[in-house]
Order: structure tokens, then sequence, then C-alpha cells
């Protein structure tokens, strides 16, 4: 069975102002997800579906959705604050959707087979998606999932702080816990971020971090809805909490329900998270597909 790819789409880019998932940053005016689908599917996955909010539909199908249709059979699944809610008699209050882990949550419906997860605004690179294929069609299993991690050093922005899922790996190659930071950046000469009480931390370089390209089995939605329900529960009241994919599977994994492969990619990683940061990743693209994409 050919494996799916679930897109993440549905972010309000406030970082970005406006809608990174959209604006052409390739040599022929692509979006990044552009080329995350011409990968993918050169490495074997066979259909994708796109997690978006009802807000952005006519904008991105305006602006992309066609070029997107044609690069792979898409499928439309939407994210918005009262999904996989249908148990709460009142919906919380927020201005922002839950996270992640509530956007693939939201795929549910139109995912059966074992598929990977990205976000819309980053690229991986053609080498991660061959990695990523290779382990959903040979090694996933309902108690086994993967991941593609990238170094640290190789993924921050030169224009402002980012967040980042840390990952500790056994030497056997498996993830032993996960952890999302924000505000990591340059940061005295080295690389770190500054806790709540003004005191900073150091990171390695070579630190694997989590930027999102996960590779599950279907039995992930099950566990998803169970610590939904209760991360619901538990932050009704905290409209800013969020409920990140890094922090389900840790979970699982300490509680030894899933083991979780980890493939380090040494190809580049490219994102948008500043309006400064389009350039760098426009000169990027260019390199790398100096005619863009050839259907």
């Amino acid at each position: 069975m050919h494996p799916t790819l679930v897109i993440l789409a549905a972010g309000i880019g406030s970082r970005y102002g406006g809608l990174k998932q959209v604006d052409g940053v390739g040599p022929r005016g692509e979006a990044i997800l552009e080329f995350s689908l011409y990968d993918a599917r050169q490495a074997g996955f066979a259909r994708a579906v796109i997690v978006l909010r009802k807000a952005i539909e006519e904008e991105f199908r305006q602006r992309i959705g066609a070029r997107v249709e044609r690069l792979m059979p898409v499928e439309y699944a939407f994210q918005e604050m009262d999904t996989a809610l249908d148990w709460l008699p009142e919906i919380p209050r927020r201005e922002k959707p839950w996270g992640t882990g509530h956007a693939i949550l939201a795929a549910r419906p139109c995912v059966h087979e074992p598929f990977a997860t990205i976000n819309a605004d980053d690229f991986y690179g053609a080498a991660a998606f061959q990695v990523m294929a290779r382990f959903l069609r040979d090694e996933c299993a309902p108690d086994q999932y993967g991941m593609v991690a990238y170094r640290l050093g190789n993924t921050l922005s030169e224009n402002g702080a980012v967040s980042r899922g840390l990952c500790s790996v056994s030497p056997a190659g498996y993830l032993t816990d996960v952890v999302e930071h924000t505000n990591i950046e340059h940061l005295n000469g080295g690389i770190g971020f500054v806790d709540d009480d003004g005191r900073p931390h150091f990171l390695a370089a070579e630190t694997p971090v989590s930027m999102n390209f996960w590779g599950f089995h279907p039995s992930l939605f099950e566990h998803l809805d169970a610590q939904f329900r209760a991360f619901v529960q538990q932050n009704r009241d905290n409209p800013g909490a969020e409920f990140y994919i890094p922090s389900v599977v840790s979970q699982l994994v300490r509680q030894a329900r899933v083991r979780v492969r980890v493939e380090t990619c040494e190809s580049p990683w490219y994102g948008v998270t500043y309006p400064a940061d389009k350039a760098t990743v426009q000169a990027a693209l260019a390199a790398l597909y100096p005619e863009g994409l050839k259907e």
C-alpha cells in the first residue's frame, strides 16, 4: 500500500505576516508545499491530505489549488476550533487553532493507511521523503512510528527565534524523548534559549530536532483522540495552550506504547518563519531547482 502525505497548512502565520502556505518562493512562483508534493510523489507517496482552515480555503484554492492537484491526488480536511470536540457541551473560546496534534486529528476521516506529516511552510528535501517512504512501506506498524530529524544548527532563522522539538535518541536509533522549546535562536555566539527566569540555556548545534516530519500508523488517531480530550479538559481556561504532536509522541514513548525510529537527515532544510527568511529560501530553491518544478 502506498503511503499518504498529510500536510499541515492551517497555521495563521502571525510572525510571517500572511499566508506563507501559499506564498510563492520557487523560481516559477511555487509555494514550498509544491516542492514537498513533487518530492513525495517521486518517493512513492500516492495521495495527499491538506489540512486547512475554512477561512483560508478560498484563497488557497485560488492561488495554488489547481497546481497542487496536478502534482498528486489531493483531499482537504479542516481544522476548526470545534474539530473533534463534538463530545464537549461548550467549546472553549480561543483565537487560534489548538496546535499540530489537533491538526493531524482533523485528518482522521481521510486517512486509513500509513502516513507522513509535514508542515506546509518547511522545505525538507527529496532525500527525506525517500527515507520516510521506505519506512512507511517496510517498517511502520501499530506500535512503531518514524521520524526524520534535522540538526538544530541547520534549522535556525537569522531573523528571529524559532520553536523546535529537541530530541533524545537511543544508541539503537530510537526516540527516547522530545521536548518542544520556543524562542531558540543564536545566543551569545552559540545556540540557545532563555527560560522564564531569565537564565540562558545553550544547545549543541548537532542536537537532533523534530520539524514535524513524522511517519505514523493509523493507530495514532486513537492515541491522539484520548490525549486531546484530556488536554482540552486541562486547558479549557487557557486559550494560549497548544496540543503539540511532539508532546503526544513523547508521552506514548514514555508509556512504552510505541517505538519511534529516528532517521537523521543530512539534506538541507529551509523554512519561512519571518518575512526576511523569504529571500534565503528563494535563493536556495533557485539553486536546487533552477528551472522550477517540471511536471
